[in-house]
């Protein structure tokens, strides 16, 4: 696997090395600083390989962090390693930079010595290595807790403490949703999907078992259900169990944790239908766009911001907004930009726009770029997943209240003209 880790700071000075197999010697880190870091106009790939040696890096505020090593190892596994050892700094000294390195080196090399084994990554949960790998202050809160340190370091629940407790055991579940939408000119919708996540947050007391249920179309009968596709789960999660009956089976981690992602692209509720007109007259351009919510009226969409692309040479602009907000024209953008504090479902609101040319002996043809939304609106879900049920279990048997909440928000929403 990694035969080192080396973490220099933007000069190229060489902060911390830690070598963990005989195959590369300390030489190597002067290696990565002349032909990546020092090198004027390289290519910054973030795989480099000199020979059989390859470098994986990422930059962190004033830091390269360096990974080296001599197989054919798995690069997204690397990379995930070493974006994970920047989120420990973070969690152990509140920001991870050079000074924070220099005023904690022994901490990080101790840091290191625990995540990676002869070069193969352990356990970095946080809350884990925090038990045990701890600043002087707090060394001696350690022994107490040693039988549970040996249980998480070595057992299955790496994620979550047995002693964590609350007064009050609440659940708080999102489902977020990104709607990508493109749209032809002639109205054709020729790409309509959703990117999914579900983000819970946990403050449940002991060790909890947790089922969750949607409506998944292979579960349901195939009106009512949703085909979600290229699900990936938090390590908590029984796949076993998934496989089986669909049922998301975990014991959560304690506090926010990203619980799933899914894909939708079948029967995608669209939130708002734009209808453009966009007519060139000689020196002007007309501009005249619709745009109507097609949720509930139950519902509202909030910080929507529609961006309509003007002509370079645009000089002046007359707007006109029949409906809900404001627009204005901005000529650093080279767009016109509606900005609708709140719109009703159901409700619509239109533009009326004259934008005036500057005269030029050879105008430049027009590209026409996309109308782009965003927005959000809560309590509606494009892909029309819902949550079915979240149920708690615990040998306390302590009563738990749940909460869910949905929000839809624009991913890549555009619509030719």
């Amino acid at each position: 696997m990694l035969s080192a880790v080396f973490i220099y700071n933007q000069k190229g000075e060489v902060l911390i090395s830690r070598l963990y197999r005989h195959d590369v010697k300390r030489s190597v880190a002067d290696v990565f600083r002349v032909h990546v870091i020092s090198a004027v106009g390289a290519a910054r790939s973030p795989v480099t390989t000199l020979g059989s040696t390859s470098f994986f890096h990422i930059r962190y505020d004033n830091l390269w962090v360096c990974a080296v090593a001599r197989h054919n190892v798995n690069a997204a596994l690397v990379f995930e390693f070493l974006y994970r050892l920047l989120g420990l700094g973070v969690a152990y000294f509140g920001r991870f930079d050079e000074e924070a390195v220099k005023n904690n080196f022994v901490l990080v090399y101790e840091l290191l010595d625990e995540v990676l084994d002869f070069g193969y990554p352990q356990n970095l949960e946080v809350d884990t290595l925090k038990l045990y790998v701890t600043t002087e202050s707090v060394r001696t809160r350690a022994a107490a807790v040693a039988p549970q340190i040996t249980m998480q370091a070595t057992g299955a629940m790496a994620w979550r403490r047995q002693d964590i407790a609350y007064k009050k055991n609440e659940a708080f579940v999102d489902v977020i949703e990104s709607v990508n939408l493109l749209v032809s000119a002639k109205g054709t919708v020729l790409r309509a999907d959703v990117q999914g996540q579900i983000v819970m947050r946990s403050f449940l007391s002991g060790m909890p078992e947790c089922k969750f249920g949607l409506n998944d179309k292979l579960l349901l009968d195939q009106a009512s259900g949703v085909e979600i596709a290229d699900c990936q789960f938090h390590q908590c999660v029984r796949l076993g169990r998934f496989d089986v009956d669909r049922t998301i089976s975990f014991i959560p981690p304690d506090g926010e944790f990203e619980l799933m992602r899914y894909r939708a692209a079948d029967n995608v509720n669209l939130p708002f239908k734009v209808l453009p007109v966009v007519r060139e007259r000689g020196r002007q351009v007309e501009y005249e766009v619709l745009v109507k919510a097609n949720f509930s009226a139950k519902l509202s969409a909030s910080g929507m911001v529609v961006t309509i692309p003007t002509p370079p040479s645009a000089t002046t602009c007359r707007i006109k907004v029949s409906g809900a907000g404001k627009a204005k024209y901005h000529p650093e953008e080279n767009a016109l930009v509606w900005k609708i504090s709140r719109l009703q479902g159901l409700q619509e609101t239109s533009l009326t726009a004259v934008v005036d040319l500057a005269a030029m002996s050879k105008p430049a043809p027009w590209s026409r770029p996309p109308i782009s939304l965003d927005f959000q609106v809560l309590m509606f879900t494009a892909s029309g997943l819902l949550v079915r049920f979240l149920k708690v279990f615990e040998k306390a048997n302590y009563p738990s209240v749940k909460w869910v909440r949905y929000m839809t928000k624009a991913g890549s929403y555009q619509i030719r003209i």
